[in-house]
């Protein structure tokens, strides 16, 4: 290296082919054009960007790990994040764990110490091994630079496939700089999932005879069926058997809620005002439950008290051990698009006239249990009252959305208004919320990376005052980097989750639920980007369309009613349709 460089001087990269440039061009063979990084490793980052790789440069490690993840979900392949040693690694932790646990691939490229300086007590060292390990599918240390393609292929493979997730390789900083093997390498592995097994044909034969002779099958839908691609199979599952279909949080927008035969979601917020409300007595009733990539986790199947107990269960799912896990269910392990396409054609040869004769009475049950759950909310959506109510929101968001919208949602309360509010148009339309681990802030970056996936989409991102409040700094990162959001801001001034599940539990709250006033509006002006306050129902239409005609991220806040909750089931357990 040059010994007169000076920190002022930026003359030109002195390192040519180096293990850097290696990573770079697996990268590209790959298929990655974006990685979510912040400088470091800065070896690799000078390659990747020499080589035509566009750094989306993050403030913070964890609202990047958030935006490599939305950007998996909406473009079907793996985010690339990269981060620092120590402190900057640590921080990757949690959207590593949300992704671990709703099957997302990241893969994550983090700086390690010097081979030299290992067990030194150098700086920023510490044992990322261990600490990558319990929320990655995968974690190495690449110590020799002629492995550097078998670690990366590697890494690769294993996010993408079998149950996708992340992985984490640790690059030491001297490696980096090392002279880079040859490449031999031809496979791009950049994509998800990256194999299709299908389950059974025996099973899926026995399966089909099931529903056909079933007398009130139903189907639930998780977010498997986004992470493998399915929704337009899973439609022709519910054309085909005439099968109603409901969803989870996460499976939101695998099959088109106009559909006469879909139920919307199903889960923890089916109280007063849901959309879903009374559509409980059809899924008790049920005999045969389908479940296709669905968890059955707690807020999915209402702490484990919606699902029929006596009903025989189904389930699709390329991880076996989800299978049974908490209903004893006959096994169709593998992707759920390809389990699909087979459970289609065994019905082919199949006597459906029962099932096609219980369609027209079901639909109808269907349609008047949706009006009865619109007509109940009604005056929470049309209210004129100020301060604004979420339900009024929505309905504006509702009345502009189109069927190619992305809307992404922050956890907590959030996520529940656009799940109950806001209206699948077509089978396949996203709707992201982080709900692997649920925690709060993680909406925004999602957004932005959902907005790199796809530019030409219009992505709105709904977030309260306390989740927002975490990733503030990241308005900035839309400015520089040019990413266009609509960011709809609920400003009811607490912790609404907190506070009112507090009342609930203990019948008391913490001092810690309420905020002083801030001005988001001002802080969203203030990085550059446009900010917009709203505190009359009145002006939400012009301000929804200021904020989507505008040329750069735009916020509007909203002053919403701080005594406004959505339709939480335990909230009011003794108001079940």
């Amino acid at each position: 290296m040059n010994a007169t460089l000076s920190p002022l001087s930026a003359p030109g990269l002195q390192h040519r082919q180096t293990v850097a440039h290696s990573i770079a061009q697996g990268l590209l063979r790959h298929g990655v054009t974006e990685v979510f990084g912040q400088s470091l490793p800065s070896m690799l980052h000078l390659a990747c960007e020499e080589a035509g790789i566009r750094q989306v440069a993050y403030r913070t490690e964890n609202a990047g790990g958030y935006m490599a993840d939305g950007f998996a979900r909406i473009s079907g392949r793996p985010g690339v994040v990269t981060a620092q040693n120590g402190p900057a690694a640590t921080l990757l932790v949690p959207p590593l764990a949300e992704a671990l646990k709703v099957s997302v691939p990241l893969i994550a490229l983090v700086q390690d110490v010097a081979r030299n300086q290992t067990d030194r007590n150098a700086f920023q060292e510490f044992d990322h091994l261990a600490l990558f390990a319990p929320c990655t599918k995968w974690v190495r240390r690449v110590t020799e630079a002629s492995r550097i393609e078998d670690y990366l292929d590697q890494a690769f493979a294993i996010a993408c496939s079998g149950r996708p997730g992340p992985v984490a390789l640790l690059l030491p900083a001297d490696l980096l700089t090392e002279a880079g093997p040859a490449s031999s390498r031809r496979a791009n592995l950049g994509h998800f999932p990256l194999d299709r097994p299908t389950a059974n044909a025996e099973t899926v034969a026995e399966v089909a005879e099931a529903i056909a002779a079933a007398r009130c099958p139903l189907v639930i839908a998780g977010g498997g069926v986004h992470i493998s691609g399915a929704a337009r199979e899973l439609a022709e599952l519910q054309e085909v058997a005439h099968l109603p279909v409901g969803t989870t949080v996460m499976g939101k927008g695998a099959v088109s809620e106009d559909h006469p035969l879909s139920l919307g979601v199903v889960g923890s917020s089916m109280g007063p005002n849901a959309s879903s409300r009374h559509q409980r007595a059809l899924i008790r009733e049920a005999d045969l439950v389908l479940l296709v990539g669905n968890r059955t986790n707690q807020n999915g199947t209402d702490s484990w008290q919606l699902y029929p107990p006596d009903a025989r269960y189904i389930h699709i799912d390329v991880d076996g051990a989800e299978i049974g896990r908490n209903y004893e269910a006959t096994r169709l392990l593998g992707d759920a698009r390809e389990t699909l396409r087979a459970l289609v054609q065994a019905f082919q040869n199949r006597d459906l006239s029962a099932r096609r004769a219980a369609r027209g009475p079901l639909e109808a049950r269907i349609g008047e249990a949706r009006r009865r759950s619109w007509q109940d909310s009604e005056a929470v959506r049309v209210s004129d009252a100020a301060p604004i109510r979420p339900e009024r929101l929505m309905a504006e968001l509702e009345r502009v959305m189109t069927a190619d919208s992305i809307v992404v949602a922050d956890a907590s309360y959030s996520s529940i208004w656009i799940t109950n509010y806001l209206k699948a148009r077509v089978a396949g339309q996203r709707f992201l919320t982080p709900r692997g681990l649920a925690g709060l802030g993680w909406g925004f970056p999602m957004a932005l990376g959902a907005k790199v996936a796809r530019p030409e989409a219009t992505v709105f991102c709904v977030a309260g005052d306390g989740g927002f409040g975490h990733v503030w700094s990241e308005l900035e990162t839309a400015r520089r980097m040019g990413i266009k959001v609509v960011l709809l801001l609920i400003n009811n001034g607490i912790l609404g989750f907190q506070k009112h599940a507090e009342n609930v539990k203990f019948g008391a709250h913490t001092s810690a639920v309420h905020f002083h006033p801030v001005d988001h509006a001002a802080i969203a002006r203030a990085a550059g980007c446009v900010g917009l306050r709203v505190e009359a129902p009145g002006d939400l239409a012009d301000a929804l369309r200021a904020a989507m005609a505008a040329d750069t991220t735009a916020l509007v806040e909203v002053i919403c009613d701080q005594n406004a909750y959505p339709p939480i089931t335990f909230y009011t357990p003794g108001a079940e349709a």
